[in-house]
């Protein structure tokens, strides 16, 4: 990880990056604070502290916070329960300072065992997401809110039915910007003049573009005009004073009830969560492979939501979406997260009428592009051909993460992953250098490098399918680590079973104080350590380290 990150070094690149993210997290913020019951003004804030405060402090050089769609059920659930949004704050805020112990416990840690296919699989899974809930909106058809990433909708409907509503409510105007709005983002990049001026993004010339067409629309009274309905919509706060009511401080009176106090630990569960995935398919996207310091990031996140809860915003996590804008955009560093925040806090406070002139199907056209680079059907290829340890894990996660959520989808995959490795580590605990025996043959039977219990089933069954009459050779010269049960396992196989068949065992790598003929079984576990003793003092080893039991 670098120490010295110089987030001006490119700022060209990640101005024009932040800019995308900006015109992304706009109508993200606003519709998660709608769809959690809070007040719009809040998802703002939190955006804001996201991008500046966390970014800031952040060591992640993609990542970009602000409210997430993730907590958006348990906020909605919390304020209603607690009665209050003032109350509720004080949750976000109790919530902050457990996240900062994480941090400090370097809880952060658990996110190196989330392996590479669940997370791919994630991405993929959100990539579908972003295409099934933008077309709506690309074609004019708005009823669910911005930010929605739920398979079943709080409107009755979910992520397949709403498509087939999309086909009786189409909008002409909204679809003329969309198809204006893919036009010039796949063309523009692709002219020489655009790679040169890398601080213009082409999604900001497609949403100007947008904005003075509907603009043309209306004033030529054209039935293809977008209704207000189907723009951004940010509060417009008349004078200073409105700003200053827009602020809503916890109320440190409710930290003795305890319902505030289970609010919190959730929240900061939940967040924490979501927020190490989201730095994992960070550094992922991260054509440079840089790496994240995770408890950096806990501590980071906890200071952002204590801040953001005293100025009256949402939780926040690390967020996908905008994450995955941030790296297609081509950000360089951190820089362009701190600059989406600066935008989002000086637009809302001078340009809030000019920002409502956005058609959301522009800001669709730009999701729908970032959707299908984190859902490119090479994905699915490239993990099919790694075989089904891999491609199961990733195909799981991938239809949990569309069909449920992310945490039950990452939380089926890593399960079915874990299965998998019992699987390979039972299989790979031995090996045969034949396929088939018949009596009278020698088999050998070579241990790995380390024996767990987990081994035991397997060796059991292979021992009890030895022929008659056979001999047996079980080589141990690679191992290192050997559980006692397997080696009881082993010694009840030469004291019992062996004889009961006429089977002749010899034991090649065994050090003579591993001698499982003593009265008890071999009751201590082979270490590294004793390995490593062994191979020192090999003159005190038996000749070719074999010792036989006749």
């Amino acid at each position: 990880m670098e120490k010295n990150i110089n987030i001006f070094r490119t700022f060209k690149s990640d101005f024009a990056s932040g800019l995308v993210v900006f015109l992304v997290a706009l109508p993200l913020c606003l519709g998660i604070a709608l769809a959690s019951g809070a007040p719009l003004f809040s998802g703002i804030i939190s955006g804001v502290i996201g991008g500046v405060v966390v970014g800031l402090i952040s060591t992640s050089h993609l990542s970009v916070s602000g409210p997430a769609a993730g907590l958006t059920a348990i906020v909605l659930t919390a304020i209603t329960d607690l009665g209050a949004f003032d109350i509720f704050l004080t949750a976000v805020f109790i919530a902050g300072i457990l996240q900062l112990i994480l941090g400090f416990i370097k809880a952060g840690s658990i996110s190196n065992y989330f392996p590479t296919n669940v997370i791919e699989g994630m991405l993929a899974g959100i990539g579908v997401i972003i295409i099934l809930k933008q077309i709506p909106h690309a074609f004019g058809y708005d009823p669910d809110f911005e930010g929605d990433e739920a398979f079943a909708q709080i409107d009755g409907q979910n992520s397949f039915s709403e498509l087939w509503d999309v086909l009786h409510h189409i909008q002409l105007g909204s679809v003329v910007i969309t198809v204006v709005s893919l036009t010039i983002l796949l063309t523009l990049p692709k002219l020489d003049v655009f790679k040169k001026i890398k601080f213009i993004p082409p999604a900001l010339i497609a949403v100007i573009a947008s904005i003075l067409l509907n603009e043309f629309f209306i004033a030529t009274g054209n039935s293809l005009q977008i209704l207000s309905s189907h723009l951004v919509t940010l509060p417009i706060p008349q004078s200073l004073q409105d700003f200053g009511n827009m602020i809503v401080t916890p109320n440190f009176s409710a930290l003795s009830n305890s319902k505030v106090w289970m609010v919190g630990v959730t929240i900061a569960i939940v967040a924490s969560i979501e927020t190490l995935l989201c730095i994992e398919a960070a550094d992922r996207m991260d054509v440079q492979r840089r790496y994240t310091d995770t408890n950096v990031e806990l501590k980071a996140q906890g200071i952002g939501n204590i801040i953001s809860s005293l100025l009256g915003g949402l939780p926040m996590t690390s967020v996908v979406v905008r994450t995955s804008a941030n790296s297609a955009a081509g950000a360089n560093s951190k820089m362009s997260a701190i600059l989406h925040g600066v935008l989002l806090l000086i637009s809302v406070l001078t340009i809030p009428v000019i920002l409502n002139k956005i058609p959301l199907a522009t800001l669709a056209a730009v999701l729908l592009l970032v959707g299908y680079k984190l859902a490119n059907p090479k994905i699915i290829l490239h993990f099919w051909k790694k075989g089904k340890y891999q491609f199961v894990p990733f195909l799981a996660t991938f239809f949990a993460v569309v069909f449920l959520d992310l945490l039950k989808g990452v939380a089926l995959g890593m399960i079915i992953s874990a299965i998998f490795v019992l699987k390979g580590n039972m299989k790979r605990a031995y090996k045969f250098r034949k396929e088939e025996y018949q009596e009278g043959d020698i088999i050998h039977i070579e241990l790995a490098q380390e024996i767990s219990f987990l081994n035991k089933s397997a060796i059991k069954t292979t021992l009890n399918d030895l022929p008659a009459n056979s001999k047996v050779v079980i080589n141990a010269n690679e191992t290192v680590y050997i559980a006692h049960d397997v080696l009881d396992l082993i010694y009840e196989f030469h004291t019992i079973k062996s004889k009961e068949l006429n089977i002749n065992v010899k034991l090649v790598g065994f050090k003579s104080e591993y001698n499982l003929e003593n009265s008890d079984g071999y009751k201590n576990t082979v270490t590294i350590e004793q390995k490593y003793n062994v191979m020192k003092r090999k003159m005190e080893v038996v000749e070719n380290k074999e010792i036989f039991f006749e």
